[in-house]
C-alpha cells in the first residue's frame, strides 16, 4: 500500500513543507519596531523571562524558554493552569512575562493576566490575533498569525507551531547578539558538552601523565617496538637526561622495518626520531590543543613545563571524547 501511494505521501509532504517555509516568509517580511521593543523589554529586565503557554503553545513556550536559558537570559516556563492554583508566585516583580497563545484567547491564560499587571510585570504576547484579549492587554504584542496551517484540515497546529518556535529563536538570537553572548559564555552554560569541555578543560585536566613511554637515544629497535606497545599511546618519546630529543611513532619504526630492512635491528631511537616534536602546556585549554594539533597535522602533542621538561601526553582522542 505504501509503495503504491509514494508519490502521494511526498507530494503531501512537500506541500506542508512548503505551507510552513511560506509562513516564515511572511513573518520574517512582518518584523517590526515591536520585536526590537520586546527585545529591550526582555533585555532590560533585572529578574526572568517567565513563558507561559498552553497546549501546543505551551510546548514551544517549554523550547523558547530552555534556549533563552540556554543562551544568556534566565528564563523558565510556567504551567498557565498550575500558575492560577499557587504557582504565580514564582513570578517576581522584577520579571517579564512572554505568553503563547495562538488564538488569543486561551482562558487559562487570559485568569493570570491581571496579576502580571497588579504585580507590576510587563507582558509581551505572541499570538496569531492582533485584535484579541490577550494581545490587546499586552505591553508589546508579537504578530504570529499565519495565512493556513500546514494540516490538510488546516485545524492542527502546524505552519503556526513553526511560526512561534522561529520568532522564539529570534529573540534569543537577537539577545545573544545585544548581551555579546560568546562561545566561551555558551560553554560555561553547557560544560557537559562537547565544545563546553574543550573551552572549559585544560590539557592538565585529560594528559595522560604517568607510565610515560619515554626511551633513551640509544633504545634498540626491539626494545621500541615493545616500547610503543606498552604504551599504548602509538608512540615514544625520547629523552637524553630529561631533554626532550624527539618522539618516535608506530610508523616511523614500520617505515624503517621497510626501507632499512636489513640493519632494522641495529637501528637506534636517536637515528629515528622526530626532532622538535609540537609541544604545549598543561596550562592551556584543550581547545588551544585541538588548533594546534590541526595546523600542524598531527594527533599527538607532549606537554611541557615552562622549562621545557616532559609532563605528559595529551592526543586528539582525549579531547574529541
Amino acid at each position: 500500500m505504501i509503495e503504491t501511494n509514494k508519490e502521494r505521501i511526498l507530494a503531501v509532504a512537500r506541500k506542508a513543507v512548503h505551507t510552513e517555509m511560506l509562513a516564515l516568509r511572511h513573518l520574517e517580511e512582518n518584523l517590526d519596531d515591536r520585536f526590537v521593543e520586546a527585545v529591550a523589554l526582555i533585555l532590560e529586565c533585572r529578574g526572568k523571562c517567565i513563558i507561559t503557554g498552553m497546549g501546543k503553545s505551551g510546548l514551544v513556550g517549554r523550547k523558547i524558554a530552555a534556549t533563552l536559558a540556554s543562551t544568556g537570559t534566565p528564563s523558565f516556563f510556567l504551567h498557565p493552569g498550575e500558575a492560577f492554583h499557587g504557582d504565580l508566585g514564582m513570578i517576581s516583580k522584577e520579571d517579564v512575562v512572554l505568553a503563547l497563545s495562538y488564538s488569543g484567547e486561551t482562558d487559562e491564560i487570559l485568569k493570570i493576566v491581571p496579576f502580571v499587571h497588579s504585580n507590576g510585570n510587563r507582558l509581551i504576547s505572541m499570538t496569531g490575533n492582533a485584535d484579541s484579549a490577550l494581545a490587546r492587554n499586552s505591553d508589546v504584542h508579537l504578530d504570529v498569525g499565519v495565512r493556513r496551517e500546514a494540516c490538510i484540515l488546516h485545524l492542527a497546529p502546524t505552519s503556526s507551531t513553526t511560526a512561534q518556535i522561529a520568532l522564539g529563536d529570534a529573540l534569543a538570537v537577537a539577545l545573544m547578539e545585544m548581551r555579546g553572548f560568546t562561545s566561551v559564555d555558551f560553554a560555561r552554560l553547557h560544560p557537559g558538552g562537547s565544545l563546553g569541555r574543550r573551552l572549559l578543560m585544560t590539557v592538565g585536566n585529560v594528559m595522560r601523565k604517568h607510565d610515560l613511554p619515554v626511551v633513551a637515544p640509544d633504545c634498540p629497535a626491539t626494545d621500541m617496538i615493545h616500547a610503543i606497545s606498552k604504551g599504548g599511546l602509538g608512540l615514544i618519546v625520547v629523552c637524553d637526561g630529561g631533554r626532550i630529543m624527539g618522539i618516535v611513532t608506530d610508523g616511523d619504526v614500520r617505515r624503517a622495518m621497510e626501507r632499512r630492512r636489513a640493519e632494522f635491528f641495529s637501528i637506534r631511537a636517536a637515528d629515528i626520531a622526530t626532532p622538535d616534536p609540537k609541544t604545549i602546556t598543561a596550562d592551556k585549554k584543550l581547545i588551544e590543543a585541538e588548533k594546534l594539533m590541526t595546523r600542524n597535522k598531527v594527533t599527538s602533542l607532549l606537554v611541557t613545563d615552562d622549562a621545557g621538561a616532559l609532563q605528559g601526553v595529551i592526543q586528539i582522542y582525549d579531547i574529541k571524547l
